[in-house]
């Protein structure tokens, strides 16, 4: 099974970190936001990714064109014969990663439309490029097998954006609460599709999050798994300073390999 990425967003609200690469490369702990992602599929032994690129796509290109070179020591024989003798290998080894250039102004839907022809005829993971969760995806996989419907979308319950107060009814301050988690649940990536989504459900032009999701929804086909763990999307630049405080902490939720 593959795990698709959508990488190919401005990220325009973290302008700070993305005038100059695409927000997947953006980088926690030294290494990119899309690297995090991957390990954790990777702990599952899904290790073969399709990464839709579209912004800066170049610099995602370059970065798994030389990844041997940037993960490992090496001796390297200059001259007409060029040799590389890489030493160690790093724990990426087994990954197989397919790089597509879904477009610049591509939409969501259009980004995985696109790369169909690389997925072939099995289901098929897909997430978005900057956020992080510790879901277990053997867990997600079992219940999109075991419902039979066409497909699952990972659900979350955010952390409020404010503390909140809570209040007797003559008005009275019972406690204060740090950002709860909201009782509403809102989508958070990790989808599994069957192939028929991709094939009847998606369009070149649309917006996963509206059509194809909507469409999927009128006619039973989409299942929520509910993931009460730990998800945090990179939207904003106190969001990047507070993933990697974390990170450098050794409090890093997601890091599960």
């Amino acid at each position: 099974m593959k795990a698709v990425i959508l990488a190919g967003g401005l990220g325009t609200r973290l302008r700070e970190e993305t005038e100059f690469r695409p927000k997947p490369m953006v980088e926690i702990g030294g290494q990119p936001i899309l690297w995090h992602i991957m390990k954790i599929f990777s702990r599952y032994n899904v290790n073969e990714f399709v990464v839709c690129v579209g912004y800066r796509g170049d610099i995602i290109k370059d970065y798994f064109a030389n990844y041997e070179t940037r993960s490992n020591d090496f001796t390297v024989q200059l001259g007409s014969t060029k040799k590389i003798e890489f030493h160690d290998a790093h724990l990426e080894a087994k990954w197989t990663v397919t790089v597509v250039d879904t477009g610049q102004e591509t939409m969501t839907g259009g980004r995985v439309k696109r790369i169909e022809p690389y997925i072939g005829n099995e289901p098929c993971l897909v997430t978005y490029g900057d956020g992080l969760a510790n879901v277990d995806v053997d867990a997600l996989l079992a219940f999109h097998r075991q419902h039979g419907r066409l497909a699952t979308m990972t659900t979350v319950r955010p952390l409020t954006r404010f503390g909140v107060v809570d209040l007797a009814e003559d008005g009275t301050v019972k406690q204060f609460r740090e950002k709860p988690q909201t009782d509403e649940c809102v989508n958070g990536g990790f989808f599994v599709f069957e192939p028929k989504v991709l094939r009847d459900y998606i369009g070149i032009e649309s917006v996963l999050e509206q059509e194809p999701l909507e469409a999927l929804a009128r006619d039973g086909e989409l299942m929520a798994y509910r993931h009460e763990g730990f998800w945090q999307p990179m939207d904003t630049y106190r969001e990047f300073t507070m993933l990697n405080e974390m990170w450098d902490a050794h409090e890093a939720p997601w890091k599960v390999w």
